[in-house]
């Protein structure tokens, strides 16, 4: 499976956002990171991949197929999964966190009739929490609870893609290594091809051996991390570098 973006770009009004912005992503288990401040373009590119934002140019294409002419989505719904940074909001309130997991099973028929509960069991457990957490609501879990319940939903219908839009910038420090570490995790065991999208390179290096560095909706540099991180070429990657004090305390020649 591969996942791919080509010349791909969006236009608000007179505004390009995205700016013909190349990317693949071939199955896992694997990280890239897309990374670059904030208005960069880097989150609706996500949103693109995911088909929520339809590209004013360019394609996405998923095993050659491209997106807008997919007949059938479902499959390729449950291929590609996002988690987000505000799970208050991708969490119903008003629901508890085992029937926002069973719902999406039952939707995607991924479980036989009468095991949806066992398997929302699994699924948590996997995440790091437990079977008691299901009985709870969003609003009584702390902030990384409710991130490994999102990841556990996203896990539901068994993706082989995740798009993880600054999964921890919410989280304090100690909770946010943890949850780094799950998710390196996870992506080994489930073989999982992981985009990450964040603007701390900190956060990029513990999961992407690649990185892609956006600045006003273009890719300006791309390569592995550690010769991106030393070899900077654009001022955006050093900007970026340099707002990460550990990376910065011994500067490299």
């Amino acid at each position: 499976m591969v996942l791919r973006a080509r010349e791909l770009t969006v236009v608000y009004g007179d505004t390009t956002v995205v700016d013909r912005v190349n990317l693949t992503l071939p199955e896992g288990p694997l990280g890239l990171g897309l990374i670059g401040e904030s208005g960069s373009g880097k989150t609706t590119v996500a949103r693109c991949l995911l088909g929520l934002v339809a590209p004013s140019g360019g394609t996405v294409t998923f095993n050659g197929v491209d997106l807008t002419a997919m007949r059938r989505p479902r499959p390729y719904r449950r291929a590609v999964q996002i988690v987000v940074q505000d799970t208050e909001g991708a969490l119903d309130p008003r629901m508890r966190v085992g029937r926002a997991i069973g719902e999406v099973l039952r939707a995607h028929r991924m479980v036989p009739r009468g095991a949806e509960r066992h398997r929302v069991t699994e699924l948590l457990t996997d995440v790091g929490l437990t079977a008691d957490h299901a009985a709870r609501y969003p609003h009584q879990l702390s902030g990384g609870q409710r991130q490994r319940a999102a990841i556990a939903r996203a896990l539901a219908v068994r993706p082989r893609f995740l798009i993880l839009d600054e999964p921890t910038s919410a989280l304090d420090t100690t909770v946010q290594a943890r949850i780094l570490d799950l998710l390196r995790r996870l992506r080994t065991e489930h073989r999982l091809a992981c985009l990450l999208i964040s603007h701390d390179l900190a956060v990029v290096e513990q999961l992407c051996p690649r990185v892609m560095v956006m600045h006003h909706g273009r890719v300006v540099e791309e390569g592995d991390l550690t010769d991106v991180l030393h070899h900077p070429r654009h001022p955006a990657t050093r900007t970026l570098r340099d707002a990460v004090p550990r990376l910065t305390s011994s500067p490299p020649p």
